[in-house]
């Protein structure tokens, strides 16, 4: 059996603008869609190398609006505000759920310091 996390359920709870996901071995997360957005693991966030981030504001209110399988390792996560290039490894899903407090809190600290709208 492999360590990595397979996901169990994947539930997008539009009401409470998060995605709701569950794993074998019991880990389950409520992860803001806020979260997915300014987190995407896509280029046009992350860059192409670790200096390159970018600080993504004002998507307090995203919604995603579609998910598609990729594979059977991820999802591509499609967002309100036209963001769809973001593919979310279970992985990675789980490495946001596991964290989401505290990198929420160090994202809402890098607005507040660059003046930046939440």
């Amino acid at each position: 059996m492999s360590d990595r996390p397979w996901p169990t359920r994947l539930s997008f709870k539009r009401s409470d603008s998060v995605l709701d996901i569950s794993f074998e071995g019991g880990d389950r997360y409520a992860i803001p869609f806020e979260l997915l957005r300014v987190e995407s693991p896509s280029a046009e966030v992350q860059g192409h190398a670790p200096d390159q981030k970018k600080l993504v504001s004002g998507k307090s209110g995203v919604q995603i609006t579609a998910a598609d399988p990729v594979g059977r390792y991820a999802v591509r996560l499609s967002f309100d505000d036209g963001h769809d290039s973001g593919i979310y490894s279970w992985d990675y899903l789980h490495e946001l759920g596991e964290n989401a407090d505290a990198l929420m809190q160090a994202y809402r600290d890098r607005l507040k310091a660059s003046g930046l709208p939440h």
